[in-house]
């Protein structure tokens, strides 16, 4: 934690030195999904999912600065599945809540932020990642909606490099595993819908996201239709995740698909077509 607090701390630094006016920004809500899907990966059945985000705007809105907590409450069918793996500990019969602490900084559409995620109700598995991203439509107007995003892991349960037994299966998932996210949106301003799609790539080996050498492991759809009133928006949405990875091979090795892939219902493991519903109150 004092590892996050050093960054939230560096990164009101940079807001807080801009030239201008700075204002008080929040955002608050919560989703209701069908299913809990994370960068095209199933993580659970129906979920409740919290957010608060406090920070800053400054300079007409071109720096911002949010920091604050995401959740995800599952249902009862959202456990981690150790299927007979000998893990280092037992979820298998807990209702484990995730809770992730973020911050980010985003300045003339160039975003850095940090992400910590914590799995178990133990607190004894958790994640942390750094990334940077790039969002094109400070360039082109809003018409021009695409953005790419670079996520890499900076710790966690143990190096890349350590794990030579099963006994600590999780050693091997975490560090510099990484994510890159390339997206576009459209949204049709005079109807409230926006049409988005994801290309999700996994660069080198992770068994975070299953794969053994440079693969694409996640093309999403999105369709949502946004309704704002006086004090909220509605939303309400639908995605659509494809693992072409995943469609090509079948990892055997004990090592992959053993983290939080392999949460949710059994039957639904090694899914490599998944999709959910959902419907998000924000004020």
């Amino acid at each position: 934690m004092k590892k996050v607090l050093v960054l939230v701390a560096a990164m009101m630094a940079v807001v807080l030195s801009a030239k201008a006016e700075v204002e008080f920004a929040y955002e608050a809500g919560a989703d209701l999904v069908s299913a809990y899907l994370w960068r095209g990966q199933y993580n659970g059945g129906l979920s409740f999912q919290p957010e608060g985000l406090v920070g800053f705007d400054a300079n007409d809105g071109n720096i911002e600065f949010r920091a604050g907590v995401w959740a995800n409450l599952g249902a009862s069918d959202w456990m981690f599945k150790s299927n007979g793996t000998n893990l280092p500990f037992d979820c298998n019969t807990k209702f484990m809540p995730e809770v992730d602490f973020i911050a980010s900084v985003t300045a003339y559409g160039a975003s850095l932020g940090y992400n910590a995620y914590y799995y178990c109700n133990d607190g004894s598995d958790h994640t942390s990642e750094l990334w940077v991203g790039y969002n094109f439509s400070h360039l082109f107007g809003d018409y021009a909606g695409a953005y790419i995003n670079w996520y890499t892991t900076i710790a966690g349960g143990g190096d890349l490099k350590s794990a030579a037994t099963l006994s600590d299966p999780f050693a091997e998932v975490q560090a510099f595993s990484t994510y890159i996210e390339l997206g576009y949106d459209y949204t049709f301003d005079d109807y409230g819908l926006t049409l988005g799609a994801q290309v999700g790539l996994s660069p080198w080996e992770s068994p975070l996201y299953g794969n053994e050498k440079f693969a694409c492991t996640n093309l999403s759809l999105k369709v949502n239709k946004e309704w704002e009133f006086e004090h909220l928006t509605l939303d309400l949405y639908a995605v659509g995740s494809l693992n072409p990875d995943g469609m090509i091979t079948d990892n055997k090795d004990p090592f992959y698909n053993v983290y939080i892939n392999r949460a949710g219902d059994d039957k639904l493991y090694n899914q490599k077509l998944n999709g959910c519903i959902g419907v998000g109150v924000w004020f």
